[in-house]
């Protein structure tokens, strides 16, 4: 059996004893809750990967953006956990229960980060789980893992079963009702300016991050763009519904051709508020790429990369930052979720529980909540 790499051994044990500071999720109304699903696994190689979703082509909100498993709360008395889970099983049919998962595998619930502030006036808090197998077993005394496969039941004729493989026992099994593809992303890679693999670094048309600040928020903010390479086999299964999967290049989000804006403000403010993009020094610095020429389809699920930018990526980029404990090669806001920001917006009269309209969420409004929200209970 392939074991989990030292770098991902660690990662897991420090995600799993990381506890998160006090959240203002619990004081935010029943319509302003969300959550979703940050899912691990470990590759054949040891290392760790993450479950991503594009939207499906027949969503009101956000068709063709990349996303992690989740949506909104149901009921005041659903936990952040809950709620990962009900969304993911929605979404791509992970099973809520480990007895419906493949034979060996289970879901552990690690850690929860603390919730983020979306364009949408909602409260999202990442939660963050491990797709395990149980001949993968933690040690939580000694922050150790070890490999579990030289048990008696594993072959009575002497030969090693079948290593677990998510991408390949799990993932293709998904029913993808709501996205239209499931897709996989190296997970350490979202500290990197560059694709950790030199294959996707040498041979796959593209770069893998670009980033630059904006306007929206009270400071600035960090706008990351990252673009997941999709030839790997076994990073990307499409919906069966054929429906879902209809996406045009030329303007779904996901894809690297799309010319439509990153931020929800770009467009309703194009022109106004927000600035233009810096250039980013780091992609000034790196040497020209030496790739062949993008390729011409027009379905944006055949793209050799997929974009993931926004609040999935920064949401990425904390819970690699906890993982790894190091900070990103590129930069990047230090602070971890919105916290202080909801608390703030919460004493100005933002995020009640019915959005009035017309109500856009606005760099002036964020910086009114800086100034009038100081005091805001913060626990």
């Amino acid at each position: 059996m392939v074991a989990l790499s030292p770098a991902s051994k660690a990662a897991i044990a420090r995600l799993r004893s990381f506890v998160a500071p006090p959240t203002q999720y619990y004081h935010l109304p029943l319509t302003r809750r969300a959550a979703v699903l940050i899912l691990l696994f470990a590759d054949p190689k040891g290392d760790l990967r993450v479950v991503l979703t594009i939207r499906s082509s027949k969503l009101r909100n956000y068709a063709g953006q990349a996303a992690l498993p989740g949506g909104k709360a149901d009921a005041l008395s659903e936990t952040p956990w809950h709620t990962a889970r009900r969304e993911a099983f929605e979404e791509i049919g992970l099973p809520m229960s480990d007895d419906k998962l493949p034979p060996g595998y289970s879901v552990e619930h690690l850690t929860e980060l603390p919730a983020n502030l979306a364009m949408t006036e909602l409260g999202v808090r990442p939660c963050v789980a491990w797709l395990r197998h149980k001949r993968q077993r933690a040690l939580v005394d000694d922050q150790s893992l070890v490999d579990e496969s030289s048990t008696q039941d594993d072959d009575l004729n002497g030969s090693s079963p079948r290593d677990p493989d998510p991408a390949r026992d799990l993932l293709p099994k998904l029913d993808a009702k709501e996205v239209a593809a499931v897709f996989t992303a190296p997970f350490a890679n979202f500290l990197s300016a560059l694709d950790l693999e030199p294959a996707d670094r040498d041979g796959v048309p593209g770069t893998w991050y670009k980033g630059a600040w904006h306007s929206w928020h009270e400071e600035p903010w960090r706008m990351h763009q990252f673009f997941v390479p999709t030839v790997r086999k076994g990073s990307v299964f499409r919906s069966a519904n054929a429906e879902n999967t209809g996406l045009d290049a030329r303007v779904a989000p996901c894809s690297p051709k799309s010319q439509t804006p990153v931020l929800l403000a770009d467009q309703k403010h194009k022109g106004g508020e927000i600035q233009k993009e810096a250039a980013d020094t780091a992609a000034r610095s790196r040497p020209p790429p030496r790739k062949p020429a993008e390729t011409e389809s027009d379905d944006a699920l055949a793209q050799p990369r997929y974009r993931v930018f926004g609040m999935t990526a920064r949401i990425l980029v904390d819970a690699a930052r906890v993982a790894y404990v190091r900070e990103p090669d590129f930069e990047h806001n230090s602070h971890f979720g919105d916290e202080d920001m909801i608390a703030r917006l919460m004493k100005i009269g933002r995020l009640s529980a019915e959005k009035k309209s017309g109500e856009v969420l606005t760099r002036d409004v964020m910086m009114k909540a800086k100034k009038e929200g100081k005091g805001a209970k913060l626990s």
